[in-house]
């Protein structure tokens, strides 16, 4: 079993900042939906919810929040700065549209979405390490109790490093049986720096595979289940979502099993399956991951 026995189980950061160890993810949640879906998410236990300004419901998801009824206090919110926003500047005056959007004073965690890469501009270096000028800003004002990064490979992480006071406490990358993305893993965890997963369940790609099928039925556990554990025994905190609370709930249903070494290892060799095509130096301009 891994050190994970419990949905009230947390990961430290390396600011001693603690996050629960299973957040709820809201990427790709038709609008109208995420309210309520947030609220049943707390209902059901999550004390951990992920959004990000492109995603276009950080609104929504501060209702949800307000209408959960639960005490700031208790919760960990992260949400995300978005490519149009980079520099010192444009960085400091976006979190005060995301604190306003969520009608929170403050957010735990706060994540450059995606790094400038060289297609963008030869000057990539220089534009992140000024965007993270402005999250440092952020951080020492209070306004942010962590910061960190998404979907950061090793290389724009070393660059960060050389021009950084504050180090990134967390990467959040696309992570689930079939693309783990083992390296830029085991990089964030050599350097003290979280991984957390996006898509953890493959945007439902891998939950009716047969294969995954058949090894979770092991365990008396749907696929979705088995991903999830996976992530933790892997010491990467999965952001699940679904917006049927039924599966929401029994998404956090995850500690009363563990996976053998031998699975474990099928499910970080596992072929390609889910991946979504997204990597920093080709994604799309409007990837929104």
């Amino acid at each position: 079993m891994s050190a994970f026995d419990s949905q009230n189980d947390r990961f430290t950061l390396s600011n001693g900042v603690k996050i629960p160890c299973i957040g709820y993810g809201t990427w790709q949640t038709s609008p109208g939906q995420i309210a309520d879906c947030v609220k049943n998410a707390i209902k059901a236990g999550y004390t951990h919810i992920d959004t990000a300004w492109v995603y276009g419901n950080e609104p929504e998801v501060g209702d949800g929040i307000k209408s959960s009824g639960a005490k700031r206090e208790d919760l960990f919110i992260t949400t995300k700065h978005w490519v149009t926003e980079r520099g010192y500047k444009k960085t400091v005056d976006a979190i005060d549209v995301s604190l306003k959007n969520l009608k929170l004073d403050y957010i735990d965690l706060y994540l450059i979405h995606w790094p400038c890469v060289e297609k963008i501009s030869p000057e990539w270096k220089e534009i992140n390490a000024d965007t993270w000028r402005g999250f440092e800003e952020l951080y020492k004002s209070g306004k942010l109790r962590a910061i960190g990064v998404s979907n950061f490979q090793a290389k724009h992480l070393n660059a960060l490093f050389e021009m950084c006071s504050v180090r990134p406490m967390v990467n959040q990358l696309e992570f689930h049986p079939g693309y783990t993305q083992w390296d830029n893993i085991r990089f964030a965890q050599e350097n003290g720096i979280l991984a957390e997963a996006w898509s953890p369940l493959g945007s439902g790609a891998v939950l009716k595979d047969p294969r995954l099928v058949e090894m979770a039925s092991k365990y008396g556990k749907s696929v979705a289940q088995l991903c999830v554990r996976f992530a933790l025994e892997c010491g990467v905190l999965p952001l699940p979502k679904s917006t049927d609370p039924v599966r929401t709930a029994l998404n956090l249903q995850v500690f009363d099993f563990s996976i053998s070494e031998e699975d474990k290892n099928t499910l970080l060799t596992f072929p390609e399956l889910g991946f979504s095509g997204f990597l920093p130096e080709d994604a799309p301009a409007d990837a929104i991951a």
